[in-house]
C-alpha cells in the first residue's frame, strides 16, 4: 500500500475548530509541496473564525482583517469547512477515526480561571469571557443577562481581555454604533447606568500585560476620563531594577502611558475609569439578597521569585471598594474535550510539541494531535499561533513520514461528509458561510457599521432559506 499523502491516496486530515490555529495549521498543511493533503476542518459553531468573531472586540475592526487570510486558505480545493458539528457529539472521535489519517484539534481556551476567593459566585459577578462572547453575538451566549442598571463595576485583571471590558462599558451609544455589536447588547449599553468601572491589577504597571496601544486607548474615550493613583503607579525598586535590565522600551512606554494619566483634571464626561495596580480581590461581599455590593482588597507588595520573576505578596494592608458588577479576567482555561486526555489544572491536552500524550504511558497517542491554547495554555497575540500551529505540523509531517498514522476504514471525502450528515444535517458548509457574510455585510452596509451579526442557528438557517 502507498503512503498516503500522494494524488491516489492524499493525506486526510481533520482540523477540530476553526480560529487562528486551526486555520494556520491549515494554512501549513496545504502549502505542502511534495505531500498531497486533503483538509476538513470542523466547529460546533456554524461561523468559522473563533476569538476573532467572538472575542476581538467590537470596536477593534482592524484586527479582525486577519480573516481575510484564513479566507484564502478555506477557497483552497482541498479545504472543506463543517460549522455547526459539535466533536463528540454528532461526530464522534472514533467516526473521525474512520475518514482521516490525523485529526488535530485547535479548540482554544473557552473559559475563565476562577479566583478561588469567598463570595466569587454571587450575583452580579461574571466570568469575563461570558460578557465578550455575549456583547460580540455568540449564539451560546446571546440570552446571557448583565445587570448594567447598577453605577459601579470592576474588571478583575490587567490583559487585553479586562481592557477591552472595561472600555465596552465606558464607550458611548454613538461610539458602538458604528462598530458590529450584536444590536442587543448595543441597546443594553446605551440603557446602562454604569458611571464608574474599575481595573484592578495585582502586580505593578511594568507587570501589567496589556498592550500599549489599548492603554492609550482608554486615555481617548468620549466618554469616560481616566484616573490612576500616583502611588500604584510609581515604580518600586525591583520593577525599576527590572525595567533598566530588559531594556525593554515597549514596556518603558507603558509606564510613561500610565504615568501621564496621574495629573489629568477632570472634565464633565459622564464616566470614570480608575487603573488600580498592586490590589488582589480576597472576597466578594454581598448585599441582603445575594448580589455584589463590594469588594475587600488586600495591598501588594512586589518580591523576586526564585525563577526571577516578580511576584505579588498580600501585605496587611487592606480597603473596601464598594462596587456592583465584577467581570472576572484573570485568565482563560481550557475545556476537556471528548475521548482524549486533558490536564485539569493547566487546562491543556497534554502533549509534547502538538503530539498529543497518553498519561498512562507517556507515549504519544497515533494520529492525535493538538495547536493553539488548548495545546500551550492562553499565551500570545492571534499571530503566536502561526509558529504553534507550524511546530505541530512539523511533527505531523514527520509521522508521516514514519508511517505513524491512524489506518481510516473509509477515507474518501464523501464517507466523511456522510457521517456528518448522519449526525449532523444541518450543518454549514464554506458556501453556507460565505453566504452569511454576504447578508451580515449588506446589513451593516445600511446602517453604516461593517456587519450585522446574525446571532442565532435558527436565524442564519432561515436567511440560507433552510427553515
Amino acid at each position: 500500500m502507498t503512503r498516503p499523502g500522494s494524488d491516489a491516496q492524499p493525506l486526510r486530515v481533520a482540523i477540530v475548530g476553526s480560529g487562528p490555529a486551526g486555520f494556520y495549521t491549515a494554512e501549513k498543511l496545504l502549502k505542502q509541496k511534495n505531500t498531497v493533503v486533503q483538509v476538513d476542518m470542523f466547529d460546533r459553531l456554524p461561523t468559522p473564525f473563533g476569538l476573532v468573531r467572538f472575542g476581538v472586540a467590537p470596536d477593534h475592526e482592524k484586527i479582525k482583517n486577519v480573516t481575510r487570510v484564513y479566507a484564502k486558505t478555506a477557497e483552497h480545493p482541498a479545504f472543506r469547512f463543517f460549522g455547526n458539528v459539535d466533536i463528540g457529539k454528532h461526530v464522534t472521535l472514533t467516526e473521525l477515526k474512520r475518514h482521516f489519517h490525523q485529526i488535530c484539534y485547535t479548540t482554544g481556551a473557552q473559559t475563565d480561571r476562577r479566583m478561588s476567593i469567598p463570595g466569587e459566585d454571587l450575583e452580579r459577578s461574571h466570568p469575563a469571557t461570558e460578557f465578550v462572547a455575549w456583547y460580540n453575538g455568540h449564539p451560546e451566549y446571546r440570552d446571557y443577562e448583565f445587570d448594567l442598571s447598577v453605577e459601579r463595576a470592576a474588571v478583575v485583571g490587567v490583559g487585553n481581555v479586562a481592557v477591552d471590558v472595561a472600555r465596552i462599558l465606558c464607550r458611548t451609544p454613538e461610539e458602538l454604533a458604528t462598530t458590529d455589536i450584536a444590536d442587543y447588547a448595543a441597546e443594553a449599553l446605551a440603557q446602562s447606568n454604569i458611571k464608574e468601572v474599575y481595573i484592578l491589577g495585582r502586580r505593578g504597571p511594568v507587570q501589567a500585560k496589556f498592550t500599549n496601544p489599548e492603554v492609550k486607548e482608554l486615555g481617548e474615550m468620549e466618554g469616560a476620563d481616566i484616573a490612576v493613583l500616583a502611588e500604584e503607579v510609581e515604580l518600586d525598586t525591583l520593577s525599576r531594577k527590572e525595567l533598566a535590565e530588559s531594556e525593554d522600551k515597549t514596556t518603558a512606554k507603558k509606564v510613561e502611558i500610565l504615568q501621564s494619566f496621574v495629573d489629568r483634571p477632570a472634565t464633565t464626561k459622564p464616566k470614570k475609569l480608575t487603573l488600580r495596580f498592586l490590589v488582589s480581590p480576597v472576597e466578594l461581599y454581598g448585599d441582603e439578597s445575594g448580589r455584589v455590593a463590594g469588594v475587600k482588597l488586600v495591598k501588594n507588595e512586589l518580591y523576586a521569585s526564585d525563577d526571577g520573576s516578580l511576584r505579588p505578596r498580600a501585605t496587611a494592608e487592606y480597603e473596601e471598594m464598594p462596587v456592583d458588577i465584577v467581570f472576572r479576567s484573570v485568565g482563560y482555561l481550557g475545556v476537556p474535550l471528548a475521548d482524549i486526555p486533558f490536564h485539569d489544572r493547566w487546562g491543556i491536552v497534554p502533549n509534547q510539541k502538538g503530539r498529543v500524550i497518553a498519561p498512562e504511558t507517556d507515549e504519544p497517542m497515533t494520529g492525535l494531535y493538538v495547536a493553539g491554547w488548548i495545546k500551550r495554555g492562553p499565551s500570545g497575540v492571534i499571530g503566536t499561533n502561526k509558529p504553534c500551529a507550524a511546530e505541530t505540523v512539523e511533527c505531523m509531517l514527520e509521522d508521516l513520514s514514519a508511517g505513524a498514522l491512524l489506518s481510516p476504514e473509509a477515507p474518501d471525502l464523501a464517507s466523511a461528509e456522510e457521517s456528518v450528515r448522519r449526525g449532523q444535517p444541518d450543518f454549514f458548509s464554506w458556501s453556507d458561510w460565505k453566504r452569511i457574510q454576504e447578508l451580515e455585510d449588506a446589513r451593516g452596509e445600511e446602517q453604516g457599521r461593517p456587519r450585522v451579526k446574525f446571532t442565532t442557528v435558527e436565524e442564519m438557517l432561515a436567511a440560507l432559506g433552510r427553515r
